[in-house]
């Protein structure tokens, strides 16, 4: 047993002493090759920094690599046929990028950049507040305060002396004023917008070949200097529907700051109009470029690492044809009526006209006068173009069918009459009598309130049901009529039809207006409760009623089709860059959520008879004899059906009476189809106001024997033969 137990030990300990060995060889083979990886490794680092070092840090600081932005191209704007009004085209940009250059060799570079530019007539972002010939600031106040503080200015400092400063700080060689100003013109930029080996700084865009041609050949003349090719907005039809699709313009600081993951700081957005509502669409997705660059500048390769995607197409309601005889009917008028081409001058400002169609309340046209060209703003705006915006008392830039809220006068007496049918207080066949002066409230006025018609000519109209009231515009029937139903039903069926608050448009800072009611009034004059006379006034559309022509043109459209109270749109629809159509329930909800829309359905029913009753008015007014729009519509092809409403508005800065002219119409009068809103600030008379909507049926309906040329891709079409 214990001889076992010895044997045993032996061959435990032989065992051991085996593996000790292998363990041993195994470790000495390792730490040869670790010291052979080890030699390797000496001999490569004293080969890289010894023998060739001098070479590979030579190569390494002449050669930089940056990723780039490829902007997307931005989705164009179509009208409902397809025909391009908003594109885009291939545009040369100049950009600087931040190389290892000297301080002096950038001010020249900078210097020789805007003297080409200047030789060629190009504009260049220049936003230094400084001019000089003489010295002055052309910032003041807080803004200039602010300004010298960030800039380190003493407050006290003139134009001058901060010029100098800001010559000292970019260490200017130069001591020509006009050279210096050249200069930090361009290195302001910089200063202001940052840029990098990897970012560059636009400084001019869509430059001519001669530019490209100049900078390309003198190269070592603008060293950080490169030329880009980029897809910039183009405008294709000048003025047409221009506040319908807006401009696009260089994105401000509190812009980027709110969408840094989305924008650079040069990017060029949506400001107003449809490119400024769906600019998340139109935007697209930018790609990225790898680009590998000596110090001086020179591209020594590149790749495309990420592709940019277009932006989506947004196709609009909008007939083309349509709208350019809505925008030419409209400014000729309101010229006509401030030449004395009718039967009295009125010192018209502006206006605005809506076409709609009434089944579906697609805008089919909009006009704003006076308008401008979105064109104007793309590479910036002119000082002249810019000085005509901000200083014409008639708001050019201001889309007066949606911003803009006005006095109805007449034409809402078919919200008068519908009210006072469905409450009972009048009924179809009951006739008032109008004496002229209607004297239930005298008190409230001097003499009571009077009828147009008594103002004219010392008479009333004498007895007259409603249909004939609207015929004749017949204000006596609707003091009547308001006095019996009270302010609190009048104001129900306004605001059932859309008036007074916002139409839900996708167009941006819709005005909501008012409608005349208890909780108006107190809004207005607080602490002080509506009268009679106040619910007179408003029941003939006058008072504290104030409506968009968009919403009168929602109103006009829901009694024309028997009822049904539709939503105004200008989108026809989304299209994505490839080709599938963005569904409507998403548009829908992105508007909503853009703009802030609310569905405001009431619930409230009104008798399709009592519509048959205010259309047949309406119908009497245009196409019979003694209607106030019969002299405009009595030889028309197709019945008309229309009302005619001269608004109080003020008086003007000479005391005279400030009266708007509306004119609001549909067609054809058995099957409505589409319906006419036109407005003219200070137009005096509705039926002055009615040949813009004749002239605007006439090209509908197809009556227009010239054709008109919008541009290449547009002529006129008659255009109701693509929606019937």
């Amino acid at each position: 047993m214990l001889n076992n137990r010895i044997s045993l030990d032996k061959e435990t300990s032989w065992g051991d002493e085996i593996k000790n060995d292998q363990i041993n060889f195994r470790f000495n083979i390792i730490t040869i090759i670790a010291y052979l990886i080890g030699i390797v490794l000496i001999v490569q680092l004293f080969n890289l920094q010894v023998v060739n070092g001098e070479s590979y840090r030579e190569q390494s600081n002449t050669r930089l690599s940056r990723i780039t932005t490829i902007k997307a191209a931005r989705g164009s704007i179509l009208d409902r046929s397809g025909n391009e009004i908003a594109g885009v085209k291939t545009e040369n940009n100049i950009e600087i990028y931040k190389t290892n250059i000297s301080n002096d060799e950038l001010n020249k570079s900078m210097l020789n950049l805007v003297n080409l530019l200047e030789k060629y007539q190009i504009g260049y972002n220049d936003t230094f507040p400084i001019k000089i010939n003489p010295f002055e600031f052309t910032i003041n106040g807080e803004q200039l305060t602010e300004w010298k503080k960030k800039y380190k200015i003493a407050e006290e400092a003139t134009a001058e002396e901060a010029f100098y400063k800001f010559k000292d700080k970019y260490e200017i060689k130069s001591e020509n004023v006009d050279d210096i100003r050249k200069t930090i013109s361009i290195r302001y930029l910089i200063t202001t917008t940052g840029y990098s080996a990897t970012k560059s700084i636009t400084i001019a865009t869509n430059v001519n070949e001669e530019v490209v041609a100049q900078i390309s050949e003198r190269n070592s003349d603008f060293p950080g200097i490169s030329i880009s090719t980029k897809a910039a907005r183009t405008y294709l039809a000048g003025n047409l529907a221009s506040h319908v699709i807006g401009y696009t313009g260089k994105i401000k600081e509190e812009e980027y700051n709110e969408n840094k993951d989305n924008y650079d700081i040069d990017d060029i957005i949506g400001k107003t109009g449809v490119e400024s509502v769906f600019e998340k669409y139109v935007k697209g997705e930018d790609g990225e470029r790898q680009i590998e660059m000596s110090v001086d500048g020179t591209i020594t390769g590149e790749y495309v690492s990420k592709n940019a995607i277009a932006g989506s197409d947004v196709v609009l309601t909008i007939d083309s044809n349509l709208q350019k005889v809505t925008q030419d009917a409209l400014e000729n008028c309101i010229n006509k009526i401030r030449s004395g081409g009718f039967s009295q001058t009125y010192d018209a400002q502006g206006g605005s006209a809506v076409v709609m169609n009434v089944n579906t309340g697609e805008v089919l046209a909009t006009a704003s006068y006076p308008t401008f060209e979105p064109q104007w703003f793309v590479g910036g705006i002119s000082q002249e173009n810019w000085a005509y915006l901000r200083d014409d008392q008639r708001h050019p830039q201001l889309n007066k069918t949606t911003q803009s809220a006005y006095a109805p006068g007449s034409i809402f007496k078919m919200v008068t009459a519908i009210a006072g049918l469905e409450s009972g207080a009048i009924t179809s066949k009951e006739k008032i009598n109008d004496t002229g002066i209607y004297t239930k409230y005298k008190s409230a006025t001097k003499d009571g309130f009077k009828c147009w018609y008594y103002t004219s000519y010392h008479r009333g109209h004498g007895y007259l049901n409603v249909t004939q009231a609207l015929q004749h515009s017949c204000n006596y029937f609707f003091y009547e009529t308001g006095n019996r139903m009270g302010i609190d039903t009048l104001a129900k069926y306004a605001l059932h039809f859309g008036l007074g608050k916002k139409t839900g448009i996708e167009l941006p800072s819709e005005k909501s207006g008012d409608v005349a009611s208890r909780e108006t009034y107190s809004k207005i004059r607080p602490g002080k409760m509506i009268g009679p006379g106040d619910v007179l006034n408003a029941s003939i559309g006058q008072g504290d009623n104030n409506f968009t022509p968009m919403q009168i043109a929602k109103y006009i459209s829901s009694v024309a089709n028997g009822g049904t109270v539709v939503n105004p749109t200008v989108i026809k629809s989304v299209l994505n860059s490839d080709g599938t159509e963005v569904s409507r329930e998403e548009v829908e909800k992105y508007v909503s959520e853009e703009l802030g829309n609310q569905n405001t359905d009431d619930g409230i029913s009104v008798n399709p008879e009592s519509i048959a009753i205010a259309k047949e008015g309406m119908r009497m007014a245009a196409s019979e004899a003694g209607g106030t729009a019969y002299n405009i519509f009595k030889n028309f092809k197709v019945e008309v059906a229309g009302k005619t409403g001269s608004a109080e508005a003020g008086k003007d800065k000479n005391g005279n009476d400030l009266v708007n002219a509306w004119f609001v119409c549909f067609a054809p009068y058995e099957k409505p189809e589409v319906a006419v809103v036109v407005m003219i600030e200070n137009g005096g008379h509705g039926n002055y106001a009615a040949e813009v909507a004749r002239d605007v049926l006439n090209q509908y309906f197809g009556m227009n024997v010239a054709t008109t040329e919008i541009n290449e891709s547009i002529t006129a079409v008659p255009f109701v033969e693509q929606i019937r």
